[in-house]
């Protein structure tokens, strides 16, 4: 996840028709897509679209553009851009491989609104909602959680899969868990880790695998770079892998592709 920017000002300050303007963000950026693994097939689950700039800047760059005055039409720009480009690479024709793009919470006017720019480019670009999966990751601080749980609970409603990234990092831990229910959990890479020589690391994970099992949440490891890291995962019990290992991210371009 590559969007855990911090804010202050609330999410109520701008109104949702800042977000229907076009060409105001003041700098252009791109997608780049690694693809989540099922180590089961060997196919792609999901790919993440990953934020990068036009000529060849890191997401660090892209991020430090975004300001209180922006976020909202950045939020924005980066779903439509997202879906664009993952519709011109056939991503949809992938059978039930899903679009992963992360969201700033705080950057949501109103769920119910706020999500119509995003239907709109789903059937400008003949891109099934299904399909779509929506992380926040565990770092962005979020001080209406009730705001939060009202956004999963829309994006749900719509037929969105909801996501939990870089679980294991943040501020929260399980009390974020115990307050929303995601459809997806993503271990952050500070879990996985070496995890084959860690016994410590071990015994958390296992611990999250057994409450993602009781809640019915699937399980995705981030940050994989080993195959030790990942044969010790699978032993453990997770389908689904995501790092260096398969695939680096790749702008406009889907790796792995079959």
């Amino acid at each position: 996840m590559q969007m855990g920017t911090q804010f202050s000002t609330p999410f109520h300050a701008v109104g949702c028709s800042d977000c229907k303007v076009p060409g105001l963000l003041g700098f252009d950026f791109t997608m780049a897509f690694q693809p989540i693994v099922d180590i089961e097939t060997g196919l792609p689950y999901a790919y993440e679209a990953l934020v990068r700039g036009t000529g060849g800047e890191g997401a660090g760059w892209v991020l430090a553009q975004v300001t209180d005055a922006n976020r909202y039409r950045f939020d924005q720009a980066c779903r439509v851009k997202a879906i664009e480009l993952a519709a011109h690479l056939g991503l949809h024709q992938l059978p039930d491989c899903k679009l992963s793009i992360n969201f700033l919470p705080n950057a949501v006017y109103r769920p119910e609104t706020c999500i119509r720019a995003t239907l709109e480019a789903s059937q400008r670009f003949a891109f099934p909602a299904d399909r779509l999966m929506f992380e926040v990751t565990e770092g962005e601080r979020v001080s209406d959680t009730q705001h939060l749980k009202n956004i999963f609970a829309e994006y749900r409603r719509q037929g969105f899969t909801t996501a939990i990234d870089d679980f294991g990092s943040g501020y929260s831990g399980l009390n974020l868990l115990a307050t929303f229910q995601p459809q997806v959990l993503k271990l952050d890479m500070e879990l996985t880790r070496n995890i084959d020589a860690d016994p410590i690391r071990q015994a958390i994970v296992s611990g999250v695998l057994l409450v993602a099992e009781r809640l019915a949440i699937t399980i995705i490891a981030e940050g994989i770079e080993t195959q030790a890291e990942c044969d010790m995962l699978r032993s453990m019990g997770v389908r689904y892998f995501q790092g260096y290992l398969f695939a680096r991210p790749a702008v406009a371009a889907l790796p792995l592709r079959p």
